[in-house]
């Protein structure tokens, strides 16, 4: 049986989530509104990312995440912790939506891009000539993600934006582990050839 990793102490100094969850599957509504709270910023960077920077239709992905978590919180059993649950559902609805809709074309090359560009420019840019070279990176790594299939992009978004093990994103995106690490090769394949003009 797989085991989820402990989950850190909750950053907002509240019960953790197992025990919320407790208490709202006890008939407890204002528990579920803690775990919103707490989680809702997270399942929208999630969504944000997988929706290209669409930051309102990831919004509207993330209510729908919520409110489907909300109707299946009897079915959760804790063999994974409530983030990695909550984030399954997410990505569930995104590819319901995908299915229904299609691919968005426009990026918002404004969106942060979840690295720190600055760690990849050379040290002798500075000011204004820096803060340029690193708006350009963070606009090409999004353009470089947008091109990845959905697949490939929600494999990246798991294991190197969200930091999980990969074990953790076969759970959340519901497919064997051999094809999350055969989705994040050819992705890190895909976006090494088309950042090649950053390498050092």
């Amino acid at each position: 049986m797989r085991t989820a990793r402990p989950a850190p102490p909750p950053a907002d100094g509240g019960p953790p989530d197992a025990a919320l969850v407790a208490r709202v599957q006890l008939g407890e509504r204002n528990a579920y509104a803690v775990l919103v709270r707490r989680h809702q910023g997270a399942v929208r960077a999630l969504l944000r990312r997988l929706c290209k920077g669409d930051e309102a239709l990831a919004d509207d992905l993330a209510q729908e995440a919520f409110l489907q978590a909300w109707r299946k919180l009897d079915q959760f059993r804790g063999d994974a912790r409530f983030s990695t649950w909550i984030y399954r559902i997410a990505y569930n609805v995104f590819l319901m939506h995908a299915r229904t809709q299609r691919p968005q074309e426009s990026l918002d090359e404004s969106q942060e891009s979840g690295l720190d560009p600055e760690t990849t420019l050379a040290d002798g840019a500075a000011g204004p000539q820096r803060e340029a070279a690193a708006a350009e990176l963070s606009a090409d790594l999004q353009r470089a993600l947008a091109r990845l299939s959905d697949a490939e992009r929600a494999a990246i978004v798991q294991c190197y934006y969200l930091d999980r093990s990969h074990e953790e994103a076969a759970y959340v995106l519901g497919c064997p582990l051999g094809t999350v690490k055969s989705h994040l090769a050819r992705a890190k394949q895909k976006l090494k050839a088309q950042m090649h003009a950053w390498e050092p």
